[in-house]
Formats: structure tokens, C-alpha cells, sequence
């Protein structure tokens, strides 16, 4: 399994920092984002985790307590922490 660490300051240069990476590690298997280190999260990145989970064979993503309460207040928690239902 693919795994990726998130930077403490995930803002729109880190989101433009990794997109390559999320794009190269994406395939039929899930990737694993370790984002406990994550201290600020901005909506790019929001958004590409976001995409990774739907994408290939997903992302499972270990959040710090900044980026749950940021997909708290965005209405992500279930999109981007919850396994979908087969």
C-alpha cells in the first residue's frame, strides 16, 4: 500500500505539491494519507483528498484533530473518513 504524509500546513502550494504525488501513487489498490501532522487545511487540499478517495482504489486517510474538525465544518467527515457501504 502507497502511503503519503501530509505537510502541517496543507494550503494551496502544498495541495500543488501533492497532486503529483496523490496522481503517481493512485491505482487498484488503496493509498494511506497519514494526515495527524496536519495543523491548517485549505480547501485545495480538501479537495484532492477528496478525489483520491473516489479515485482507483481509494485513500484511507488518518486525520488530526484540525483536519476532522475541517471536515467537520465542510460536511466531508463521511466523504472523506467513513467506509462506504458495499
Amino acid at each position: 500500500m502507497t502511503s503519503i504524509t501530509l505537510p502541517a500546513r496543507c494550503d494551496r502550494a502544498a495541495a500543488e505539491a501533492l497532486w503529483p504525488e496523490l496522481v503517481a501513487a493512485m491505482g487498484n489498490a488503496p493509498m494511506q494519507i497519514d494526515g495527524t501532522g496536519v495543523a491548517q487545511v485549505g480547501q485545495a487540499v480538501l479537495q484532492l483528498l477528496v478525489s483520491a478517495r473516489r479515485s482507483g482504489g481509494g485513500a484511507r486517510i488518518t486525520a488530526s484533530p484540525a483536519l476532522e474538525e475541517a471536515a467537520r465544518l465542510t460536511g466531508l467527515v463521511t466523504e472523506l473518513f467513513e467506509e462506504p457501504a458495499l
